[in-house]
């Protein structure tokens, strides 16, 4: 009795060990990934030390890691020297990320709000944004990346409806469809 109490034990503990490793990989992702320098190029920049801002305006881009941000003007806040916030605006604004062994997002529309903290992407005016061969678009999108979560909305008169487009998952080949 006392032998299957203790092989009980183990089982449990190494199941919640599993469990707590793969409830904590998105935040070790999203940790990592504040760790990646920000790189920006841009027509012209000012900085304001004081209020941790700093706006760049003509053919702004941003790279950090797998991420891309392109527009026309963008602010980025920070604080003590850390990235919290990256607003941009553009005609049209483009997002894209592409981390190893993760599906690629691209995403696009006139406004763009990304925190870095919890890694959240707010696209809003004219907005889709594709996972894999998934297409959101509306007036509003909003992307929870370690959640892999979205939310769309239309526009507030009812102009822009929200269209969602998913594509279906290859079938693997198998001898039920004819296949070897």
């Amino acid at each position: 009795m006392h032998r299957l109490t203790e092989k009980a034990l183990r089982i449990n503990s190494r199941l919640l060990l599993a469990c707590t490793l793969l409830l904590a990989a998105p935040l070790l992702a999203a940790d990592k990934a504040q760790r990646e320098p920000v790189t920006i190029e841009a027509d012209s920049a000012m900085f304001d030390e004081r209020k941790g801002q700093s706006i760049y305006t003509g053919h702004v881009v941003i790279t950090r890691g797998g991420m891309q941000i392109r527009a026309d003007e963008v602010t980025v806040y920070t604080e003590e020297d850390a990235l919290k916030r990256i607003v941009a605006n553009g005609e049209p604004v483009r997002f894209r990320r592409q981390r190893e062994g993760e599906k690629e997002i691209r995403g696009e529309a006139r406004r763009l709000d990304y925190r870095a903290n919890d890694e959240h992407l707010l696209l809003q005016d004219q907005a889709w944004l594709t996972q894999g061969g998934n297409r959101f678009s509306g007036q509003r999108i909003e992307y929870d990346m370690p959640r892999e979560r979205v939310t769309a909305a239309q526009a507030g008169d009812g102009s822009q409806r929200v269209k969602v487009t998913i594509q279906p998952k290859a079938k693997s080949p198998s001898p039920e469809n004819g296949q070897p």
